[in-house]
């Protein structure tokens, strides 16, 4: 029987308000307001996600105790595994936001710059908590390069092979960005993602440029990607969460719904 295909809502959290809001941009820029929190967490929990992603796009070191307050709340309401992410540089972080009730953790920025924190996360926690995030922008020559703080810095390094390295170092999953595509709703970079997914042997969660619910089976049909991640199309209430499970399920494509 083939595996479910997951539906993952993302909510880039802005935490320089209390509670934090969730916000919204277009390539990583022009933000804008999408709504709070733990209320946006407890409305995808019933509408069917199956993970939450959190990420703490304003993160920095005085701001790590918000983060954890968040997820404190929303661990108390929501009952589906959550990834969070945003500011975390060791495993001391990892550790109190796992205990903060997140499930899994994602880095991104600090795995580039230290992969060996890929290695320990996954030794001490499990691979299956560890979750690197690779915003990847094309050269437009087929190839992809990693881009980190929040695709503000390019970093030179290969997105294809900084994907087959993480897997090595122990990471579980992977969560891949189109910084080409993120907030355009012009649909995934199948390219890029089906890329990666026939490089790795790990799940690989599409990310950046749903528009409909068109773009998710193509993401998996064509892109092989394990999970889908959206933001606006939820957010916004464009395509609700059974909407899209029951349109991927007439598809053919295994949903939990």
């Amino acid at each position: 029987m083939a595996l479910t295909k997951r539906i993952i809502p993302c909510l880039d959290c802005d935490l320089s308000v209390p509670n934090g809001r969730v916000v919204k941009g277009v390539r990583f820029k022009k933000i804008r307001y999408a709504g709070e929190t733990v209320e946006l967490a407890r409305r995808y929990s019933r509408e069917g996600a199956d993970e939450l992603v959190f990420l703490d796009i304003t993160a920095s070191h005085e701001r790590r105790g918000t983060m954890v307050d968040v997820i404190e709340k929303t661990a108390r309401e929501v009952f589906i595994p959550m990834t969070v992410g945003g500011g975390i540089r060791s495993t001391a972080d990892m550790k109190m936001v796992l205990r903060a009730g997140a499930d899994k953790i994602t880095v991104n920025t600090s795995a580039i710059k230290n992969p060996s924190l890929v290695e320990e996360g996954s030794s001490l926690f499990g691979s299956q908590c560890i979750v690197v995030a690779i915003d990847a922008k094309s050269r437009g020559d087929g190839t992809w390069e990693c881009f980190i703080y929040g695709g503000r810095e390019p970093t030179g390094v290969d997105a294809l092979e900084w994907a087959k390295r993480v897997e090595g170092l122990g990471a579980g999953e992977i969560m891949l960005t189109s910084m080409d595509r993120d907030g355009t709703k012009d649909g995934f970079d199948i390219e890029l993602t089906r890329s990666i997914s026939e490089a790795v042997n790990i799940p690989i969660i599409a990310s950046g440029g749903v528009g409909t619910p068109q773009h998710i089976l193509e993401a998996f049909r064509e892109g092989k990607a394990d999970a889908a991640l959206a933001a606006s199309i939820f957010h916004f209430n464009e395509y609700p969460i059974p909407k899209v499970k029951k349109y991927l399920r007439e598809h053919g494509v295994p949903v939990r719904l």
